[in-house]
């Protein structure tokens, strides 16, 4: 259904055009018909029509200024001026209001028909746009929350790759820094601790969509998912420390969002927030968050209202000793070596007369990358493997000595960390090409392997391909093809029984797979 407004001074213009359109286009059209520029405007806010037929000369506004004032308020419909004068001296300002086409008059039908069409065209056009734009829209509202939920796991899991992962570039956040946000639902506060968590859960759960929305209202944020009675709430930040005055704007709009939360799904809940940091190292802003709920029972708690927050005395480069341990956990030697050496000549600068405070601070930080390697499953790890480390630093003459200590600990680590790291993977692709060798006969699956090595099919694709430099598929066949040749070679098997024997049960594709492999069928091969 088009609507069409059609605007003359002329009553037997209006019937005219009227009357062409109705008896060729018939129900598809619904037609209003006004003599002045005043009842154009009137009419596209109320008919709002697709399209409108307008005549420039009408008793008070002109057509040209009818357009002009109805494009403030609804830019979509297709004009077409109608004129008996010479439309040149209207046509630059009719440009520049989207003016569709001119019409000279005595008009014909012929005319009429064609830019009614062309302009039908334009606005099923416009419509299928929108259509477009919605489902892309509605397609988004499902996307997005699962794109802001591994974000946030990523976060929660120490994973620091998070511009590696493409988080970054999908949710389009440019900031350096950011802080965390956690709210936790519960029937009441008790001892600092939300009462009934697993029966609030699935109420938080079941009111998921509403809370987004209104976090969203007073944040630009990232929102986890609900986990059990909580929330986690990511926001990016430009700089690298708040003022007094932005965070006090911050635990405002907090509790403003609190209260509005519990108004909606008639949940308590209440708030904790981290402090500032960067990218890499938000999960500390998360450890804070959490920190804040745990020591206070207050409604929203900033972490530096705490009293008991720890704080370190005057200039600490504490981003700096955070990453040292991220890049070494990650194996990422030359980050971890630029980090320590870099971190050495701070201590040798601000603490450089008193030696046993950068040998304990050193041995400190090695021991510390080391644990997180053994938690993360990478190194061996026991009571003796550091009897020699006290030693070691005392027999160091100077402090390019111990800074050689510390470099060279850093990437005994590192190292240790890949080793063990390629030594697994490098276990894992051999049993599942040792397995394909054996049973290439047989259909063979990604997802089948990947159970049998216990890794998850994306992750093992990921990794086979980078061992063995081919993906799994293209291994497989080409196994499959390398025991074909072998089989071809013998003239007890038939091809057909060269096809079955080597994995495939349609003789026509094992013969396109042959061939693109070698150039040949396998007739012409076996000939050969």
């Amino acid at each position: 259904m088009f609507r069409i407004l059609v605007a003359d001074d002329e009553g037997i213009m209006l019937e005219s055009i009227s009357h062409i359109i109705k008896s060729n286009f018939g129900s598809d059209c619904e037609i209003a018909c006004v003599k002045t520029g005043r009842a154009v405007i009137e009419q596209a806010g109320s008919f709002r029509p697709d399209i409108a037929f307008v005549d420039i000369q009408m008793p008070g506004l002109n057509g040209i200024q009818a357009i002009r004032e109805v494009r403030k308020f609804n830019p979509s419909i297709v004009f077409i001026i109608i004129t008996a004068y010479d439309k040149f001296s209207y046509a630059q300002e009719a440009v520049n209001l989207g003016v569709m086409e001119f019409i000279m008059k005595p008009v014909n039908k012929k005319k009429i028909l064609d830019v009614c069409v062309k302009a039908m065209h334009q606005v099923e056009e416009a419509r299928q746009r929108l259509s477009d734009d919605l489902r892309i829209r509605e397609k988004l509202e499902i996307v997005i929350p699962m794109i802001e939920s591994g974000f946030i796991y990523n976060v929660l899991q120490d994973d620091s790759e998070l511009s590696k992962n493409g988080y970054l570039e999908m949710l389009d956040i440019k900031k350096p820094y950011g802080f965390m946000i956690i709210l936790e639902f519960g029937d009441s506060i008790e001892g600092g601790t939300m009462t009934n968590a697993i029966g609030v859960s699935v109420r938080v759960n079941k009111h998921y969509s509403m809370v987004r929305e209104i976090v969203k209202d007073y944040f630009d944020c990232v929102i986890g998912p609900a986990m059990g009675n909580r929330l986690v709430l990511f926001l990016s930040y430009e700089q690298e420390k708040v003022r007094y005055e932005e965070r006090v704007e911050i635990i405002t709009r907090t509790r403003n969002m609190i209260h509005k939360l519990e108004s909606a799904t008639d949940i308590k809940c209440r708030g904790g927030i981290g402090s500032v940091k960067t990218l890499e190292g938000i999960r500390d802003s998360y450890k804070e968050a959490l920190k804040s709920l745990r020591e206070s029972d207050s409604h929203v708690v900033h972490i530096t209202d705490i009293p008991a927050v720890a704080d370190y005395d005057g200039e600490y480069p504490l981003d700096l000793e955070n990453q040292y341990l991220q890049r070494g956990a990650k194996a990422d030697r030359e980050g971890a070596l630029s980090c320590a050496g870099e971190f050495f000549d701070w201590m040798l600068v601000h603490d450089g007369n008193v030696r046993s405070n950068i040998e304990i601070k050193i041995l400190e930080l090695v021991m510390r990358l080391e644990r997180r390697a053994f938690e993360a499953g990478n190194v061996r790890y026991g009571f003796r493997y550091r009897e020699n480390y006290l030693e070691e630093l005392k027999e160091a003459v100077d402090g390019e000595a111990l800074k050689r200590w510390f470099l060279n600990k850093t990437r005994e680590v590192c190292d240790n960390i890949s080793t063990s790291r390629e030594r697994e993977y490098e276990n894992v692709v051999s049993r599942v090409k040792a397995y394909i060798d054996e049973n290439y006969a047989r259909d063979i699956s990604l997802d089948d392997v990947s159970r049998m090595v216990d890794i998850s099919p994306y992750y093992f694709s990921k990794l086979f391909k980078q061992e063995v430099g081919e993906n799994f598929i293209e291994y497989v066949t080409r196994t499959r093809i390398k025991n074909a040749r072998r089989l071809l070679g013998d003239s007890r098997y038939s091809i057909k029984e060269v096809c079955i024997m080597s994995g495939y049960s349609d003789p026509n594709y094992f013969s396109r797979i042959f061939k693109k492999y070698e150039g040949m069928t396998p007739s012409e091969y076996r000939e050969r």
